[in-house]
């Protein structure tokens, strides 16, 4: 499913909604965890998830296509773990 099709799915469930509506309920949803993360922050959805951050330390890569090492830089990447419900939905 892509972004686009969870607004319609949303849209159709809730007609009083109008789509520019769901759009921007949906844009907001996904800032905010955007921002909770982006400023060290955990965002945990009960039943759903949970989203965090990881730290990679910086390493030395190489370019796939002449072999050359290249460094790669320290970075934070986004973690999910996901939740004891959706854990067994998935699994039954």
């Amino acid at each position: 499913m892509i972004r686009s099709e969870l607004v319609q799915m949303i849209a159709s469930e809730n007609s009083d909604l109008r789509l520019e509506e769901v759009e921007r309920i949906i844009d907001e949803f996904f800032d905010a965890i955007v921002e909770q993360l982006a400023a060290g922050g955990r965002v945990e959805l009960r039943g759903f998830g949970a989203f965090s951050t990881r730290e990679r330390e910086s390493r030395t890569g190489r370019n796939p296509r002449t072999g050359a090492p290249v460094a790669v830089s320290a970075k934070s990447v986004p973690y999910f773990k996901p939740g004891k419900e959706m854990r067994e939905r998935l699994n039954s």
